[in-house]
């Protein structure tokens, strides 16, 4: 898929509101060779997702030896809206608690004394995180309006051509 196809996608009006959700669920594979999907915290800054962990987290190895990573964010209604995205992640530790980390968490309902101190453990449990960093080289939107998943493309062109459309 070429950059601009991808940003064309990434840049649709549905895509921006995915793109602005609290969680993806993220697919890779583990140290063991099985692969795994987990909700993860996010956050989109126009060409990358970012997200955090601990820097002691399974996952973390796992992405060193195999980064290719898959993202899955969609809605809870019907239809649902669901953005997916393909890319390799980067791993980047950092000291203290990214920037990314603390907005990405900030869109949850807390009163401000609560965010006060929510902010306030997990500065004193993290001397430092690690930020997963994903740019998409490959996506595609679907919401079963306009975009569909391609097999049920596929198996639309297949009817219309036995019905000589």
């Amino acid at each position: 898929m070429q950059p601009n196809e991808i940003t064309e996608i990434l840049n649709r009006p549905m895509s921006q509101e995915l793109l602005a959700r609290d969680l993806t669920r993220m697919a890779y594979v583990a140290k063991d060779g099985t692969p795994r999907s987990i909700p993860i915290a996010f956050t989109w800054n126009g060409s990358e997702i970012v997200l955090c962990t601990t820097k002691n987290a399974p996952k973390l190895p796992a992405l060193c030896e195999h980064p290719a990573v898959a993202l899955t964010i969609d809605t809870e209604v019907h239809p649902p809206k669901i953005l997916l995205i393909r890319g390799r992640a980067e791993l980047d530790v950092v000291d203290g608690i990214p920037d990314e980390y603390l907005r990405m968490n900030g869109s949850y309902e807390m009163t401000p004394e609560q965010r006060i101190d929510w902010e306030a453990e997990v500065r004193s449990l993290y001397d430092g995180m690690v930020r997963i960093v994903v740019t998409p080289t490959w996506a595609k939107l679907i919401d079963f309006e306009t975009t569909l998943p391609s097999a049920v493309e596929e198996l639309i062109r297949q009817r219309a051509e036995r019905q000589g459309v």
